[in-house]
């Protein structure tokens, strides 16, 4: 039988973040902002980043990290002559402190002592790599051997091996301009179903006594920063309910509103801790093959049932992105 062709669209999105890594690798030694990357694959900021390590596996600055690693890795062997301070500015480390920490971090060891091992014989060298590989299966690292370019057909991504676990259903239709009123978190989330039950609690406790919760009422939260992207301290997260455009609010209780426009919504049902796969399942796997790419707005989810009267605890949830037509 024929191999399956990637899609039109996949291939683009491959394209497009592979030109990223081109760019990363010709540039390591540069300051390589999220801002500049997003303009390279022509995607916004927040939206580049979830594809990204949605596509690749990896966060943005953790590939960054690692490639400039394994370059000095390269160098202090390639390269007995030259100082380890020199290979850390070549590499794009700032300082040779910064340097230092990166690299211990990475391998396990000091650059000195790298280059040492390396260097004695071509069995320590080979030693030495294989002991790194070894520890980093258990923490589960990304291979010291390097990188590769992702392939358009590649069946062994992460966003593959998501969307296996994880199938979304998805559809793409027109929102109207909704109106919410919402509960404000700034802090770690991911995971917890004990928070976001005690958050939609006090919402529900404002919400109950002024008539708001009713049938068509929807149950949602927006997520401001992308947990793969911003430290978990500072992630900024809205518990909301829809409401009319001239409910007033007070207090911790906010209104904001949800522009028009196309979006694609994805449903799943997943446990408490599968959310973060389920986006992976969409920006990695869905996405890349649908013919839309993100436009700026704001990205959600709808809450459709209460997870504890499902018979296996599972939240069946759209997760909803603003899209357009890819360029």
């Amino acid at each position: 039988m024929a191999p399956t062709r990637p899609s039109p669209t996949r291939a683009a999105y491959v394209a497009r973040i592979n030109r990223v890594i081109d760019h990363i690798e010709a540039h390591l030694d540069e300051q390589l902002s999220l801002e500049a990357l997003a303009s390279v694959a022509h995607f916004s900021p927040y939206h580049f980043h979830r594809v990204f390590h949605a596509m690749v596996g990896e966060t943005l600055n953790r590939f960054i990290q690692r490639v400039r690693c394994e370059r000095a890795a390269a160098q202090l062997v390639g390269n007995p002559g030259k100082s380890i301070g020199a290979i850390a500015l070549d590499c794009g480390y700032s300082s040779s402190q910064t340097f230092a920490r990166a690299f211990r971090e990475q391998f396990g060891m000091s650059a000195s002592a790298w280059r040492e091992a390396c260097l004695e014989d071509d069995r320590n060298m080979s030693n030495t790599l294989r002991k790194i590989r070894n520890t980093e299966r258990k923490i589960g690292n990304a291979p010291v051997a390097g990188y590769h370019h992702i392939a358009s057909d590649s069946s062994s991504t992460r966003s593959n091996i998501m969307t296996q676990r994880i199938q979304p259903t998805v559809t793409v239709s027109d929102f109207p301009e909704t109106t919410v009123a919402y509960l404000r978190h700034i802090g770690p989330y991911q995971a917890d179903a004990e928070l976001f039950g005690r958050l939609f609690g006090r919402l529900f406790q404002w919400a109950g006594p002024r008539g708001l919760l009713g049938k068509d009422t929807k149950v949602m939260s927006i997520y401001h920063d992308d947990p793969n992207l911003t430290a978990p301290e500072k992630l900024r997260t809205d518990v909301c309910i829809t409401v009319a455009p001239d409910t007033p609010v007070d207090g911790e209780i906010g209104r904001l509103s949800i522009p028009a426009g196309r979006y694609a919504f994805a449903r799943v049902e997943v446990t408490s801790d599968q959310f973060g796969e389920a986006w992976d399942a969409v920006c990695g796997g869905w996405l890349p093959d649908s013919g839309y790419e993100p436009a700026d707005g704001l990205s959600f989810e709808i809450y459709h049932n209460d997870y504890r009267e499902h018979p296996q605890g599972k939240h069946i949830v759209d997760i909803v992105i603003p899209v357009k037509p890819m360029a």
